[in-house]
């Protein structure tokens, strides 16, 4: 009996770890849609209920890793490393993600965010918005091995 619980155990503990969604644990490099020059670090954790989220590991322009002037709550005049970006992305299917937030610390505004991986998972291009998708911004993250 105690070795089928065993077996019934493990098979339970794989099961939910293969269910880990296909960003959680991945490493990105945030790219500036304005400059194209890498801005940051980020690292992708899924959530107990099962969203994403994405923290700055580290900040890769001189000069704006010091702190985060414009950002509210617990992040105000912070510094960049450690704070969360992205919050509440959720797969929807596949490739896609969609139902996110992301802060921009620079002007300290929060978007809806949508995003989907692309090149094979080497890509996560991402599109911040306010209310409507088509106004909004778009980035192309690339991935580190």
């Amino acid at each position: 009996m105690k070795k089928m619980l065993l077996a019934f155990g493990l098979f339970g503990a794989a099961m939910a770890a293969h269910a880990a969604d296909q960003l959680n644990g991945t490493v990105w490099q945030t790219i500036d849609d304005e400059t194209k020059k890498p801005k940051a670090i980020v690292v992708f954790t899924e959530q107990k209920n099962g969203t994403l989220s994405a923290s700055i590991q580290k900040v890769l322009t001189p000069g704006e890793e010091n702190s985060c002037t414009n950002c509210e709550g617990p992040y105000k005049n912070k510094p960049l490393h450690g704070v969360t970006i992205v919050r509440g992305l959720k797969n929807v299917g596949g490739n896609q993600y969609d139902n996110g937030s992301i802060l921009d610390p620079k002007n300290g505004k929060t978007y809806s965010l949508k995003g989907q991986l692309i090149n094979g998972g080497k890509q996560f291009k991402i599109r911040g918005y306010l209310g409507f998708s088509a106004l909004g911004r778009n980035q192309t993250w690339n991935r580190i091995h």
